[in-house]
């Protein structure tokens, strides 16, 4: 899966408000053995936010956890921008949620609140342990949560819990050797591309140093692989820990 984070908020940008959302998220995908694949944080811009979630659906691999927007109010933009990109219609009225809104509010759900629950064709409710007014998901794929962590937190963690369940094992070997990134190169050219490479150089003054890190789900795979840097560095004599 490349997982998405998409964050809605002009005052995070302005600086009105600090996001809560992405830590969270990326720790959550984590104790589920996922990682993000990306992060937006962007404006309350209809062009903008249509814009990125086209560029998610295009992604045939995508899932996407978005966060912000499905309010009452004149900027909440998502429902109808969320019904255009992924459903290519108008939005429909969720009876359930219509419901739902009335029998919280009663008559204070007209003119505003109610239209809240007009949602993008086919879409499944999210629970909203706070005040029950709900978020959505779109083909267990796409989940579209309220701006507040309150609300939106527990809705991940059902997500993760019921649709998206345990990743694959994965398993990582990861070294620190006295040398510079130049030495390794050339085995970092080798290494197959289905094993994830990071290779992080450590500013330690004059000393030169690097952290390199191997990642997948062949363990026998990641082992060899992780050899070979081994065998390298115990030839060049350069010192490392493992």
């Amino acid at each position: 899966m490349h997982i998405y984070a998409v964050i809605i908020g002009t005052e995070i940008l302005n600086g009105r408000r600090e996001d809560k959302h992405f830590v969270f998220l990326r720790d959550a995908l984590l104790s589920y053995g996922y990682e993000l694949y990306a992060s937006f944080v962007i404006k309350d811009d209809p062009a903008l936010i249509e814009n990125v979630y086209t560029m998610i659906k295009n992604d045939e691999d995508s899932v996407m956890f978005s966060f912000g927007g499905i309010g009452s109010t004149p900027d909440d933009l998502t429902r109808e921008i969320a019904s255009k990109v992924f459903r290519e219609a108008p939005l429909v009225r969720n009876e359930e949620f219509f419901e739902a809104i009335l029998e919280k509010f009663g008559d204070d759900a007209y003119p505003h609140r109610i239209h809240m629950a007009d949602l993008p064709p086919n879409a499944q409710l999210l629970k909203n342990p706070i005040n029950n007014m709900s978020g959505f998901a779109l083909d267990e794929r796409f989940f579209f949560m309220p701006g507040f962590p309150q609300m939106s937190h527990p809705m991940v963690e059902d997500i993760l819990k019921n649709i998206l369940g345990k990743s694959k094992a994965k398993y990582r070997l990861t070294l620190k050797a006295q040398t510079s990134e130049n030495e390794l190169i050339h085995l970092m050219h080798e290494t197959p591309k289905d094993i994830e490479l990071s290779s992080l150089p450590i500013l330690n003054g004059e000393h030169k140093e690097v952290e390199l890190s191997l990642a997948g789900e062949d363990k026998a795979q990641l082992q060899q692989e992780f050899q070979k840097y081994i065998d390298f560095l115990d030839q060049a004599k350069i010192k490392y820990t493992i």
